[in-house]
């Protein structure tokens, strides 16, 4: 069984608590060591007794408030990190902070820690102007939390998501190949479409566009991104409400054609 040793962790309290007081309690006895020998039965036994026992009470106290401080700064401090990493609307990651993971995979990914594949996807809610003109900005903010509650509901544990703009959410499929990225760019576009929003009673269709890129090989960040935003681009060209997707590596070279329409 591993003890959970974090920071934020009991195991942690626990730990120095019972370290730091068994040195104070060793110190105690190795300094009072030298006049045992000239101390009656009766004073060793006081004198083992008080070396015991004073560095038990006050450094007990001491190591185990020290450490529940600690602990509460530790949580206060990733309480913050989550808050600074989080959009406050949506409550998935920030632009810089989905950026920073992903470019963190990919850097992996180049020394061969992990899979060294996977898909970048940018989906925009369609026509959102129109909503926040013509039924105000809350429904709109109703709507950008419902597409976002939509699309972590399609995601795998290992996938991530964040809100890059106004209402443009960027997703991240680490190690998927390109007919499961596919897959999951369909299934959002489809399941947001199906999704009732219906403020005030008054309907209110949602759909989204979304470009992809599927990766095999070394790629960045940006290169990427670029790729998808233009295939962004061209699904609201062609109508909105779909899904264009590109495979680039050799997996698109084996797949003979590089494009998914």
């Amino acid at each position: 069984m591993r003890v959970d040793l974090s920071p934020t962790s009991w195991g942690r309290v626990i730990a120095v608590t019972v370290v730091g007081t068994a040195i104070c309690i060793a110190a105690a006895f190795l300094v009072d060591s030298y006049n045992f020998p000239s101390l009656s039965p009766e004073a060793l036994r006081w004198a083992q007794l008080t070396d015991l026992l004073l560095p038990l009470v006050l450094g007990g106290s001491f190591f185990s408030f020290l450490m529940y401080k600690m602990r509460q700064l530790a949580i206060a401090q990733k309480n913050l990190s989550i808050v600074a990493a989080t959009d406050s609307l949506t409550a998935v990651f920030n632009r810089g902070a989905f950026s920073m993971l992903v470019e963190a995979y990919l850097e992996q990914a180049r020394s061969q820690a992990v899979v060294d594949a996977g898909a970048l996807l940018i989906v925009d809610a369609d026509h959102f102007k129109t909503i926040n003109d013509r039924l105000g900005h809350d429904c709109g903010d109703q709507a950008l939390k419902l597409i976002a509650q939509t699309i972590k509901a399609q995601l795998r544990g290992a996938d991530i998501v964040g809100r890059i703009g106004g209402e443009e959410f960027a997703i991240f499929l680490p190690g998927a190949d390109p007919s499961q990225s596919w897959l999951v760019a369909e299934g959002i576009r489809r399941r947001i479409r199906e999704v009732e929003f219906a403020p005030g009673g008054r309907p209110c269709p949602l759909s989204v566009s979304i470009g992809g890129v599927a990766f095999s090989g070394p790629t960045t960040y940006a290169d990427m991104f670029l790729t998808a935003d233009r295939h962004l681009y061209k699904a609201k060209s062609n109508g909105r409400d779909q899904v264009s997707f590109e495979t680039t590596g050799p997996r698109a070279l084996l797949a003979g054609d590089p494009t998914l329409h």
